[in-house]
């Protein structure tokens, strides 16, 4: 249970990542609120897998989705460059998370 809530905590902070990039710096309200939210549900999502997980894997796993995921939400969705060795740099992310994952 405790990798499925650091998962899912990993992509909440994902949606917090875009949300204050959304916020103008807090101007606009409803990015500003989903911030907070996500923000808030992540860390909490952290924080009790942290219970089971050890912190130095926790803490990368959930860097790493976090990472990934909103380098993929700039790319797909923001017009972020889509560039071959960012994308081969995104992947080694990736299997840094599932070498830990694995070797847990």
């Amino acid at each position: 249970m405790a990798w499925i809530v650091l998962v899912i905590s990993g992509l909440l902070e994902t949606a917090w990542a875009v949300a204050l990039d959304r916020s103008a710096g807090f101007s606009r309200l409803v990015p500003s609120v989903v911030f907070a939210v996500t923000l808030v549900l992540s860390m909490a999502g952290l924080a009790y897998a942290l219970r089971e997980i050890p912190v130095g894997t926790g803490y990368a796993v959930w860097v790493g989705i976090g990472a990934v995921g909103t380098a993929l939400v700039g790319m797909v969705a923001l017009n972020e460059p889509a560039s071959l060795p960012r994308i081969i740099c995104l992947l080694l992310v990736v299997a840094g998370v599932v070498g830990l994952k694995i070797y847990h």
